[in-house]
């Protein structure tokens, strides 16, 4: 399908809605029946009707087949958050005694899960450095379930082989999950490259205005629905019909977003590779990163994040350069049309700082869509100032 038709008209049927152009907010909680039969059959298959906004609603139904279509998937789930889309999907997919093997260093509410949630219930993970597939085939247990990935991760960027990946798990009986969110479908589509189910957190881009948290799930007509029936419907973690509208509205304008945030991004990169307060940079789809060729195989572009390292000795500099930014933000997330910055260093007790870890010294920048110069002004008067 073309991209346009998709955002602008895919699931739109405006003739049932007074031919208006805006889809409309269904912000009701239940739906009516005349008939005892039917209530009866939405009863024992409710993924085919409407009984409660819990399951199925239809201007999240609207959001649903687009996101399935820009992912060339079969079916969508959207959650209320990115972490209930990641804990699900995981959920839905193991037992008691399974194993999973993940990337290292994923989201940290995804860590937590592996770390602390499943294995109260006998669920162990192993993480690897998923940028060699020897590092997967050497994890795999008789009992591993799920492999999940993050291709790029939001930090270092770490890329794993997505069709080597999915051509492994499929040979073992093996799901694969991907968190898309750095990318968007628009610039890469996990399931095209075997699978098994990608996500994102919907809160980045696809929203893009900083005002709704979403989650996404995208594979098989017969995953979504298993997950449906059991998980997202028990554990009510869908999305409200307001929050799937806002979502809509940002797909209208998703190809323009990222084209403006990556033309910005190139030049705030050119910038930080240039200044001699900054050590390195960190970006995909530059020539001096360690996967550049898988990146520009597997992804059409990059955009948005950039990491990078100060040439500092103490953590107070890391500090002051933060702290004398005046236009771009201190904050998580990325996405939205305001530039963003987070350091490494925020997660690190002051007394524990040691400059010899270069993880400490990396900051993470989210260019947004605000006039390059504008950004690019910002950030040196702080390095000026540091």
């Amino acid at each position: 399908m073309d991209l346009s038709y998709i955002i602008n008209e895919l699931g739109e049927e405006r003739e049932h809605y007074f031919n208006a152009v805006a889809p409309p907010i269904i912000q009701t909680s239940n739906f009516t029946f005349r008939k005892v039969d039917d209530m009866r059959k939405l009863f024992r298959d409710e993924y085919s009707g409407y009984i409660y906004s819990r399951g199925l609603n239809p201007t999240v139904d609207i959001l649903r087949k687009k996101l399935a279509a820009l992912d060339e998937a079969e079916d969508c789930l959207v959650f209320n958050s990115g972490a209930s889309a990641i804990f699900t999907s995981v959920l839905s997919n193991v037992k008691a005694g399974d194993h999973i093997v993940s990337v290292e260093k994923p989201y940290s509410w995804t860590q937590y899960m592996f770390n602390v949630i499943l294995p109260r219930f006998g669920v162990t993970t192993t993480y690897v450095d998923g940028t060699q597939i020897e590092n997967f085939e050497r994890a795999i247990l008789p009992n591993t379930s799920v492999i999940y990935l993050e291709s790029p991760n939001s930090w270092s960027f770490a890329l794993q082989d997505l069709a080597a990946v999915a051509e492994l798990a499929k040979a073992e009986g093996i799901i694969t999950i991907c968190d898309n969110s750095y990318c968007t479908p628009l610039y890469q589509k996990p399931l095209a490259l075997g699978i098994d189910i990608a996500l994102q957190s919907a809160t980045k881009y696809i929203g893009g205005h900083s005002d709704v948290v979403a989650g996404i799930l995208t594979g098989s007509h017969e995953m979504m629905a298993r997950i449906f029936n059991n998980e997202y419907l028990t554990a009510g973690t869908g999305i409200s019909p307001f929050n799937a509208w806002l979502l809509i509205r940002g797909l209208r304008t998703l190809p323009l977003r990222l084209q403006r945030v990556t033309e910005n991004t190139q030049k705030v990169l050119s910038y930080l590779k240039a200044h001699p307060r900054v050590e390195s940079v960190l970006f995909p789809h530059d020539e001096s990163f360690p996967q550049y060729g898988l990146a520009k195989q597997q992804m059409k572009a990059a955009c948005g994040l950039i990491s990078f390292y100060l040439r500092v000795e103490k953590i107070e500099e890391i500090v002051k350069f933060c702290e004398s930014l005046k236009h771009v933000l201190m904050a998580v997330s990325w996405g939205g049309y305001e530039s963003l910055i987070i350091p490494g260093c925020a997660s690190v007790a002051p007394e524990a700082y040691d400059v010899n870890k270069k993880s400490q010294r990396m900051l993470r920048l989210y260019v947004g869509q605000e006039e390059p110069d504008y950004i690019i002004r910002d950030i040196d008067q702080a390095l000026n100032n540091t």
